[in-house]
């Protein structure tokens, strides 16, 4: 990863660098705006840089990028031909070998039809830095099988709280299979080559040996190109906008695919008015909804809500998991005890055994060995460690 960051930059600037790619694990984003500081996003807190690439706290004396320095920059990512990545820069972002994103402002240049043509002046850059965890969707994972098919999943939460990256590691495990169920054929609509970080239409991140990946595709038209190609088990897509995702969701469960889906939205009722709200509640597509946030400035998986719960005055009773996840590892947080009379299912010599070593501290890999149910286990959580 330190290498792969540092690639980013032309050689003679990567050892102002060095210091920010040394931690390259911990950091999320990268903002350079003309003669502004620059700020680096790690563990969900901004830092400055110094002169010498060091980072601060201290706004005083910070690093501003020149005008020069980001047209270099720019020029280095396109590798010194802006004309070959013309289509990259009117949709507003690059994809980058390693699966990293640089998101790009400027200066619209717009065709006789109000399109964007290309961009120009561009003077404001940011660098997402793509992180893949393996294991990120280990305590989503026992509540999305039946039967051995995958439920409809809509993952939500506001901006960067982790859906990109519970996605990702959702679509990994269910092509691979696991002691869930088998491995099954995904395709996966990757608009903004986020999910699968492709590059030259190549998958930097591992997405799993039966995924089907359509690169740079708009989700709906997407959506039905892979259903008419490549005969997809699972249709996996990431944030929903409107109504024409949710009418081509709705094309590909009448065909019989299961959905994995994110939104952006602070729950359930917000990301309902954004997709349409009548249609959203009238055709009930999704079984399984699973909310993201923040706690203590952490991505932190918040609750997983069942199909009637969801559409239940799109309120209803939820799931408390209580487990954090973050760039490099996932913590699990402290949760009461439950009565194990209130447990839904599953509440055997699994459930016990996996409550027992979760108090003590050892959860390492329980989920997939001890055989009882996820509702279970949340219910016996008490300060283990993934």
């Amino acid at each position: 990863m330190q290498e792969e960051l540092l690639q980013l930059f032309p050689i003679e600037r990567r050892a102002f660098w060095s210091r920010v790619a040394a931690q390259a694990d911990d950091v999320e984003e990268i903002r350079l705006r003309a003669d502004r500081p620059v700020f680096v996003r790690m563990a969900g807190r901004e830092w400055y840089l110094d002169r010498q690439g060091e980072l601060t706290s201290r706004a005083g004396g910070a690093y501003c990028a020149g005008e020069g320095e980001l047209e270099e920059l720019l020029l280095h990512i396109c590798n010194y031909s802006l004309y070959a990545f013309e289509d990259e820069l009117k949709q507003g972002f690059i994809t980058v070998s390693g699966g990293h994103r640089v998101g790009l402002a400027g200066q619209a240049v717009l065709n006789a039809d109000g399109s964007i043509r290309t961009m120009k002046h561009i003077y404001y850059m940011n660098i997402r830095v793509s992180h893949e965890i393996r294991g990120a969707a280990d305590l989503v994972l026992p509540y999305l099988y039946r039967e051995g098919m995958v439920k409809n999943t809509l993952i939500l939460s506001p901006p960067g709280c982790g859906k990109t990256t519970l996605l990702r590691d959702l679509v990994r495990q269910i092509s691979d299979g696991s002691v869930h169920g088998r491995g099954l054929c995904v395709g996966l609509v990757d608009e903004r080559s986020e999910i699968a970080g492709s590059y030259l239409g190549k998958p930097q991140n591992d997405v799993g040996m039966r995924t089907d990946v359509l690169d740079a595709c708009p989700k709906a038209l997407g959506m039905s190109l892979l259903l008419r190609s490549m005969a997809p088990q699972v249709i996996a897509v990431d944030e929903l906008g409107g109504e024409a995702d949710m009418e081509a969701l709705h094309m590909a469960a009448s065909c019989g695919c299961s959905l994995l889906a994110t939104a952006h939205g602070e729950g359930i009722e917000d990301v309902a008015a954004k997709l349409g709200e009548s249609r959203f509640v009238r055709e009930g597509l999704f079984e399984l909804c699973v909310i993201l946030g923040r706690r203590a400035g952490k991505p932190t998986l918040l609750r997983v809500c069942e199909k009637e719960e969801i559409y239940a005055s799109l309120v209803g009773k939820r799931h408390d998991i209580g487990g954090d996840f973050r760039i490099g590892h996932m913590v699990r947080r402290t949760v009461p005890a439950a009565d194990p009379g209130s447990q839904t299912s599953g509440g055997g010599v699994g459930d016990a055994d996996e409550r027992g070593a979760l108090q003590k501290g050892h959860a390492a890999g329980m989920l997939q060995t001890c055989g009882g149910t996820c509702a279970g286990a949340a219910g016996g959580l008490s300060e283990g460690h993934l």
